[in-house]
């Protein structure tokens, strides 16, 4: 494979930078990661991405230092930088790891949107309260992230007007988060938790 010379303008203006915004995208997106899973308490993963997270910034860094006078690098620096935080939040997005506490406020009968999550293998706790204009029932359930948007189906299917929030959970025992594997999967196939459509 053909490499140019380090001193050639190739190198210099288009190579170089474009491997420093690399490397600045990946160390980043790392770093995003750690942060993420350091917040959801993953001790052990966080520091292995943050060693991998400063090898690579070294390498980035270290390629600054030695082309101070060329411009383009410090561009490709800043722009892998932001780069990376955009991609740092995508993959963790898509890896969804960890837990997720679903609560629903209700103001209308609940009796259909408890049982239709119960027949799909999730765990719930119901509490009554009084809102703004009256009393309301509260719904309360421990789900992992990965299963967000099958919860969150089942509500605008069952109960379409029902308010609900969700928050991270940084810890929750085994015995109050269902793995919701194959009751789910049971439930999907008969129509229970509506399937993604175009799937």
């Amino acid at each position: 494979m053909f490499l140019p010379p380090v001193d050639s303008p190739l190198y210099q203006y288009a190579l170089l930078p474009l491997a420093i915004f690399c490397a600045r995208v990946i160390d980043v997106s790392l770093g995003t990661v750690r942060v993420v899973l350091l917040g959801r308490g993953m001790r052990l993963l966080a520091p292995v991405l943050g060693f991998f997270e400063v090898l690579v910034w070294l390498l980035a860094i270290g390629q600054i230092m030695q082309n101070l006078s060329n411009w383009i690098c410090y561009v490709a620096y800043a722009g892998g930088f932001a780069a990376g935080n955009y991609v740092g939040l995508w993959i963790e997005a898509r890896l969804a790891m960890g837990l997720s506490l679903v609560r629903i406020v209700t103001a209308r009968d609940a009796s259909r949107l408890k049982r239709f999550l119960h027949k799909a293998g999730y765990r719930l706790t119901a509490v009554a309260a009084q809102g703004a204009y009256g009393p309301v029932e509260v719904l309360f359930t421990i789900i992992r992230r990965r299963h967000l948007s099958r919860v969150e189906r089942v509500i605008q299917r069952y109960n379409p007007r029902a308010f609900y929030t969700v928050e991270d959970v940084r810890f929750a025992s085994a015995a109050g988060v269902p793995a919701v594997s194959r009751r789910g999967e049971v439930a999907r196939a008969r129509g229970i938790i509506p399937r993604r459509k175009g799937k």
